[in-house]
């Protein structure tokens, strides 16, 4: 057996005691990771909880008011029919607000599931804007809102404008937008929707004037299981999927989402897509995803 010297002995001991100093960071780091991994854990099964606690007060509610409202109407003897129009009101703003959140619910799920994508078509772009914005009216009403919609695609391209992307999605897309618009605008505010061309892509901006991002609110407005502000959320129904979904999509059509926002002034979001290549040619043309249309005496068609 080899005598080592006292300076072998100590460069022995000075080696091992490094590599136990490395090996105790290392454990340290790894340890200081899973904490942060348990938590970020336990944030998400919280924030989860609370989402699915929200969806279901958001899917019941409307359910038990139009049961409420439809028994109301079937009981009354048909005379005060200013009464009933009022309960029909109700009825077609609950279910109009439950068909939403159902979508998105569904919408969500398939994205997680990773069972959607895109579906190229040539979409009449204006005739599928002035659709969602259609189907918002009485909501807009409700609180005395203008929308305001500016078509400028083409210089004297004022009716049909045909690009390729995926109809359904991009009117999910233009949905929560409105909707989200609606919420957070003051009463007797305009909101404004544009749609023009830029660099071949398509852009779409929906401007609110109301309350606005605050800027750490910008951070958290795209996760799924977050809302931006506690306080508004509490007096405006959704749960925080609308825009988590638009990202998702918009991601899935490879465009890009914009937010500029001065709280209790206005916010704008911007959205740009790209055409999409289409790849089983369809006679006619998807207007919203649900239809299609047909009209061959369109003068001012233009084909993207």
């Amino acid at each position: 057996m080899q005598n080592l010297t006292d300076d072998q002995i100590l460069q022995e001991l000075e080696k091992r005691f490094r590599q136990s100093k490395k090996s105790v960071q290392k454990l340290k780091k790894l340890t200081n990771e899973l904490t942060e991994v348990n938590k970020k854990l336990e944030e998400s099964e919280a924030m989860k909880s609370h989402f699915i606690s929200n969806i279901t007060n958001e899917i019941v509610n409307p359910f038990a008011a139009i049961l409420g409202l439809s028994k109301n109407i079937l009981e009354s003897e048909g005379e005060d029919w200013d009464k009933i129009i009022s309960m029909v009101q109700l009825i077609h703003s609950e279910a109009f607000n439950l068909d939403f959140q159902l979508k998105n619910i569904f919408a969500a799920a398939k994205i997680e599931a990773g069972e959607w994508a895109p579906e190229i078509t040539n979409v009449d772009i204006n005739q599928l804007i002035k659709n969602v914005i259609e189907s918002f009216r009485y909501e807009a009403e409700k609180k005395q809102i203008n929308i305001k919609y500016s078509f400028d695609i083409y210089p004297g391209v004022q009716k049909s404008f045909y690009f390729p992307t995926d109809p359904e999605k991009l009117n999910i897309i233009l949905t929560n937008l409105i909707s989200n618009a609606i919420k957070f605008s003051y009463e007797k505010a305009d909101i404004i929707v544009k749609a023009f061309l830029k660099n071949e892509s398509l852009v779409l901006s929906v401007t609110d004037f109301g309350a606005g991002v605050s800027e750490e609110n910008k951070k958290v407005i795209f996760n799924r299981f977050k809302k931006a502000d506690t306080g508004i959320n509490i007096i405006n129904r959704g749960h925080g999927l609308g825009l988590s979904i638009n990202k998702a999509i918009i991601d899935m059509l490879n465009g890009n989402i914009d937010l500029q926002s001065k709280p209790e002034e206005k916010t704008v979001f911007s959205i740009t897509i790209p055409p999409g290549e289409v790849i089983d040619e369809i006679e006619g043309f998807a207007s919203d995803g649900n239809e299609f249309m047909f009209n061959d005496n369109d003068d001012d068609k233009e084909v993207f």
